[in-house]
């Protein structure tokens, strides 16, 4: 039983060789490839960086008071709480499971 699963694992082996041999390797020098990628990123020093994130986060809390948001947010939440089938399709759906 061993020797058949060895026979087996190497015939498998040698066939996967085979086949990925055979395949074309990729183009990765190609102009299309460069093209795709777009501009290379642009690293900007740490103090722009920290500053453009407080700015974004001052302008964010200037257009609109995040006390009332927030509140909406968990109204909503707690209205998405609790059963999500009615008792009746509840029933239903655990007669027709069989349970």
């Amino acid at each position: 039983m061993r020797a058949t699963f060895r026979f087996h694992l190497t015939a498998a082996l040698i066939a996967l060789g085979a086949v990925s041999g055979c395949a074309t390797p990729p183009r990765i020098d190609t102009p299309a490839l460069a093209a795709a990628t777009g501009p290379k990123p642009v690293i900007l020093p740490l103090d722009e960086v920290i500053a453009s994130a407080q700015t974004t986060g001052a302008a964010l809390a200037a257009q609109g008071d995040l006390g009332a948001r927030a509140a909406r947010l968990r109204a909503r939440a707690a209205g998405m709480r609790g059963a999500v089938l009615d008792p009746e399709t509840s029933a239903r759906l655990t007669d027709a499971a069989g349970g």
